[in-house]
């Protein structure tokens, strides 16, 4: 059986090849999967198989089946959807957690958002790509030509690039961030966000956010992106910890043994709260651990989409 791919097998050859090269790796790896998995018989582009008619083309041919049966089938897929999907990366400094391992949750964004984005090529489906911390960063609507894929590849390479900054602290502002974009993407778009949720406002203003986007006619999902060994289970070496906000610079020395169950309920009751707004406002809000596989975040993805027609 094919190996799930996470974002720490990804990094041991990154030296290798592109971005777009993982991202094909990622998206092959899951559809692979798919076919062993609950979801049998849920297909990404393809829809079925006709007889092969003499004088035409041998690229769609299934010569596994012609393995199995002797006979020429040609595959048929769907028609093309126009679905348009806006990609919303948060880059604020907290997305750099954890600085002392090899992966954060601001990679892990990055290498997710690739792989839809090369699921939305395969399906024909145009992407958009947003980047965010206290403001709107770098905002294109979504298409589908090959030099704007290359382009969104090149910028989201860029963030893979980047480096943690103590002095250069950037905060996030989602709510303004979502505000815009409810504006600013083409309408009945699938708005995908990619966040640890670290808002720097009143939640209200986060929810206000999301209904707005709901109101202008775009599905939504939010992919709370976070490391749960740490940001939720506080596993800590019992003893004392100086602990530092990585956006606003707050320090805090505590001992973990002592605050780790009141903390873990805190969390909890916050991330709770988010996902029930949530469900309210018709919104996924799914949880993206970046120590586990990309397949929570491409299974949402696709059952959202195949919601929407």
């Amino acid at each position: 059986m094919t190996d799930k791919i996470t974002v720490e097998k990804i990094q041991e050859v990154r030296h290798l090849n592109s971005l777009d090269f993982f991202a094909r790796q990622i998206v092959e790896g899951f559809i692979t999967g798919l076919h062993r998995s609950p979801f049998h018989g849920f297909s990404v582009e393809f829809a079925e198989h006709r007889a092969y008619n003499n004088g035409e083309s041998v690229r769609f041919i299934d010569w596994k089946l012609y393995g199995r049966t002797g006979k020429l089938f040609v595959k048929r897929f769907e028609e093309e959807t126009n679905l348009r999907c806006q990609i919303v990366v948060d880059t604020s400094s907290s997305m750099f957690f954890p600085t002392e391992k090899n992966v954060n949750k601001l990679q892990f964004s990055a290498y997710a958002s690739a792989a839809l984005i090369h699921m939305l090529n395969r399906q024909r489906d145009a992407a958009g790509l947003s980047l965010f911390d206290e403001q709107l960063q770098f905002h294109t609507r979504a298409r589908m030509s090959k030099n704007h894929i290359q382009t969104l590849y090149a910028r989201l390479d860029e963030l893979l690039k980047l480096k943690y900054e103590p002095k250069q602290r950037k905060l996030t502002r989602i709510s303004d961030v979502l505000h815009q974009i409810a504006e600013a993407a083409h309408k009945r778009s699938l708005i995908v966000i990619f966040s640890d949720m670290f808002e720097n406002e009143d939640a209200a203003n986060l929810f206000n956010a999301l209904e707005h986007l709901r109101y202008n006619k775009h599905e939504v999902i939010v992919f709370h992106v976070h490391d749960r060994q740490y940001e939720e289970a506080l596993v800590l070496e019992d003893r004392p910890h100086r602990l530092i906000d990585m956006e606003n610079g707050e320090e805090m020395k505590l001992k973990p043994q002592e605050v780790r169950k009141l903390y873990g309920e805190q969390m909890r009751a916050f991330y709770e709260q988010i996902r029930k707004k949530c469900l309210q406002y018709k919104v996924d809000f799914v949880t993206a651990d970046i120590n586990e596989p990309f397949d929570k975040v491409l299974t949402s993805f696709l059952a959202r989409r195949s919601r929407m027609f």
